[in-house]
């Protein structure tokens, strides 16, 4: 793991480590993971929501057995290489 140094005013400072006590985290740093990781999330939901208008906008295409069958399996596959984080 690499190592950040930032710089925050006091107030910013004081709202960390009242999130931290109320939030139960045990550093500074497990917080502000657990933010980015948060920020991560919502830009791949953007992401998603916008490959899926795009999807829509597109023309109809009929998909057969061998196509859903092929879908499932790379769904099941992508699955399995993840890991789960708390």
């Amino acid at each position: 793991m690499t190592t950040m140094n930032i710089s925050v005013p006091d107030e910013m400072k004081a709202f960390v480590e009242t999130q931290m006590a109320l939030e139960g985290y045990a550093s500074a740093s497990e917080y502000l993971r657990s933010l980015i990781r948060e920020a991560q999330k919502r830009q791949a939901r953007r992401e998603l929501d916008s490959r899926l208008l795009e999807g829509l906008e597109g023309p109809a295409v009929v998909m057969d057995r061998d196509d859903w069958d092929s879908l499932r399996r790379e769904a099941v596959e992508g699955l399995a290489g993840e890991t789960i984080r708390p």
